[in-house]
């Protein structure tokens, strides 16, 4: 999968955030008056860090339908057909 350049990471960042919103509180670890790190609560990672995905998994969607926008599709009704599930 391509690597979401900073424009395209802030385009779904943006229609994530339309969906839904992660309040943060990080506790910021300094060295020399300057912020070093910042630490949040593990809730918080995991609902980030499923963001992101969310984020990404949109990205792959987008390029999937882009690569194959000229190509035939089928409904599902089709595809059972296809297959012999009824």
């Amino acid at each position: 999968m391509k690597r979401l350049s900073s424009n395209e990471f802030a385009t779904g960042v943006r229609y994530i955030n339309a969906m839904t919103t992660i309040e943060l509180h990080p506790e910021f670890l300094t060295a020399d008056g300057k912020k070093q790190f910042a630490v949040l609560p593990y809730q918080e990672f995991v609902a980030l860090q499923e963001w992101i995905e969310d984020t990404q998994d949109l990205h792959a969607l987008r390029l999937a339908r882009e690569e194959n926008a000229n190509k035939p599709s089928y409904t599902i009704e089709e595809v059972r057909k296809e297959l012999g599930i009824e």
